[in-house]
Order: structure tokens, then sequence, then C-alpha cells
């Protein structure tokens, strides 16, 4: 725990080291900050597919080839550190705000062509990968509130398994091979040690005035179980259907 305290420049206190009331207030307005950056989301992918902007930022990644492709999966991987990153460094509650609409709204831009595409070739794998997304990000946030278990062991493997996918993405873009459902299913998986860690760091080391800096840190994870569970859905049709 104390290495989790050292990384708040400013000094703040773990809620954890709160009455009962004050954690579970903090646990409430995280939460609800959490679905309602989803409901942002949500709202900002109808706008951007009805508007006709979904398919032209789709056509554009699109000509870029193998490379524009694999440059959003890099992207998305970068974004998703840079929001870690945020989380941590995000004092006021300005900066915290800041910091989480403009993360929503870059990874619905991001989101893009993956949207796209499935509403194209498979549209019911968006609500079917939706589902499998909220039904995990819940069961895994039962488990570490069930628990209690301080999952910050899991910080080398969020930390190296991201290190590792950067670089699995990069070498595809390089060497010009398309990274398969498998590297889907183990980013999935890793997406889950995500959830896990980051419910415990919110729980065990966030200060009581970073919940909104909290929610930004747990939507990127479900993002992330999002973005990998919908490729398989897509995947998964696309072989049904040959």
């Amino acid at each position: 725990m104390k290495n989790e305290r050292m990384a708040w420049q400013d000094g703040a206190i773990a809620v954890a080291e709160a009455d009962v009331n004050t954690r579970a207030a903090f646990i409430s307005r995280t939460y609800t900050h959490v679905f309602g950056a989803l409901a942002g989301f949500t709202l900002l992918e109808i706008a951007l597919y009805q508007s006709g902007m979904m398919e032209s930022i789709t056509r554009t990644i699109m000509s870029w080839g193998h490379f524009g492709w694999l440059g959003v999966l890099g992207a998305f991987m970068i974004v998703g550190a840079l929001a870690s990153r945020t989380a941590m460094r995000a004092v006021t509650p300005q900066a915290q705000y800041t910091a989480l609409v403009g993360y929503v709204a870059v990874q619905a831009l991001i989101f893009c062509p993956l949207l796209y595409i499935a509403a194209q070739v498979a549209p019911d794998a968006i609500a079917t990968a939706a589902v499998v997304t909220l039904l995990g990000f819940a069961a895994l946030t039962g488990i570490a509130f069930y628990t209690r278990k301080d999952f910050s062991f899991l910080r080398g493997v969020v930390m190296w398994g991201g290190v590792g996918a950067i670089g699995m993405i990069v070498a595809g873009t390089i060497m010009g091979f398309t990274l398969g459902i498998f590297f889907s299913v183990g980013m999935v998986i890793y997406a889950g040690a995500m959830i896990l860690y980051d419910t415990s760091n919110v729980m065990h080391h966030y200060p009581e005035d970073r919940h909104v800096a909290a929610s930004l840190q747990l939507f990127a994870a479900v993002a992330l179980m999002f973005w990998y569970v919908l490729r398989i859905c897509i995947h998964l049709a696309a072989a049904s259907s040959d």
C-alpha cells in the first residue's frame, strides 16, 4: 500500500482510512460517474453514426490499409495508458472532469471503425458484446468488493501486459501480420485483470476527492474489455456466416 500512497503527489489520504459512510459515498459517486461516462459514450456513438461521421472516419482509416487498422489498435492502447496516468495526476474537480470528458470523446472517435464494421457485418454483435462486457465488469467488481482483497500485486501484470500488447501491435504494423482472435481473447483476460486492479485501487488507495478520476480509470478498463469482446463477436459472426 505504501507505493500506491506515494503516487499521490499532494499527499492525499486514501478513502480506505475514512469512516464507513465516507467510503460508501465515495464508491457511490465513483460508479455513478462510470455509468454516466458509459451513457455519454453511447450517445456520442449514436450521434456519430447517424451524422455519417462514423462512416467517414472508418473509410479514411481503412484507406490506409493494414497500417491504419493497427494504428487504431495502437492509439487505443496508448490513450488507455495516458488515461491511467491522467487519473493519478488530476487533482482539482475541473481537471478530473476535463480528463473524463476528453477521454470519453477520444474513445468514441477511436471506436468508430470497429463499431461501423460491426454494424455492417454483424449488427447483433454490438449488443452481445455490451451485455457480455457489463456482466464481466459486474462479476469482477463483485469479486473485488466481496473478497475486499488488495489486488495491487496485479500492477506488474497490468503494466507489462500493456507494454507487451503495444509491442505486438507495433510488430504487426511493421511486419504486416494480423492480430487474430487469440490476441483478442488474451486482451479480454488482460482487461479483466485491469478491472480487478483498478477496482482494488478505488477501494483501497484513491483519496476521497478523486471519485471522478477513479471513474475514468474504471471506464478505461471497461472500454478495453468491450473493444476486444466486440472483436471476438465479429470474428465469430464472420466465421459462422462462411
